[in-house]
């Protein structure tokens, strides 16, 4: 099996990782409700990045809703779609830098490294999808947070959370396109 069918095979056995995308979603609601409180702002911190500890069992249960096999044992690629993830968590000491020195920033710290990660699942996926709307939303909260300064902060999680949601709907068109290639119905797999 040559690498391009790897790719593809692994991008529609996982529909595109939208398991773990949607459970992004719920997590992103979760801290906007948290970010919507009254709380002081080292106790929202704390409890969006303990909520995160969700992601994995949402992910699992929704994987199974969708009958998604995100393990992906029988293609070599599928391990790396993990490894993709734990990636992310290399980049948390600036979280806890932000934690320690400016508080009001963690969520922009938080979810320009969420957003950033996507990228290179362009790639294992082989779609373009990854590859626009991670810099968009990347942008996106950065501008927010430089316009917010640290008020209306639960805008930022709204925010994560309506770009997960148009991420969600694309890679789900990418998707049914490559399922119906599969079927022998077109030919351009790259979305």
């Amino acid at each position: 099996m040559d690498l391009l069918t790897m790719k593809n095979e692994l991008s529609v056995k996982s529909k595109n990782g939208t398991s773990f995308l949607l459970s992004g979603v719920i997590i992103w609601g979760i801290i906007t409700i948290l970010f919507l409180q009254s709380f002081e702002i080292n106790t929202k911190n704390i409890f969006a990045l303990y909520s995160t500890g969700l992601m994995f069992p949402l992910s699992v249960i929704i994987s199974k809703i969708m009958k998604v096999d995100w393990k992906a044992k029988s293609n070599p690629l599928g391990n790396l779609g993990l490894i993709l993830n734990l990636a992310q968590l290399v980049y948390f000491p600036l979280i806890f830098w932000a934690f320690f020195s400016n508080p009001n920033d963690v969520l922009v710290f938080f979810a320009i490294i969420t957003s950033a990660h996507f990228f290179p699942y362009g790639w294992l996926y082989n779609t373009k999808v990854f590859y626009i709307l991670s810099p968009i939303m990347v942008l996106l909260i950065f501008f927010i947070g430089l316009i917010l300064n640290g008020e209306y902060l639960w805008v930022i999680p709204l925010s994560m959370l309506i770009s997960l949601v148009f991420l969600n709907l694309f890679l789900l068109i990418n998707y049914k396109k490559k399922v119906s290639i599969s079927s022998g119905l077109t030919k351009d797999f790259n979305f």
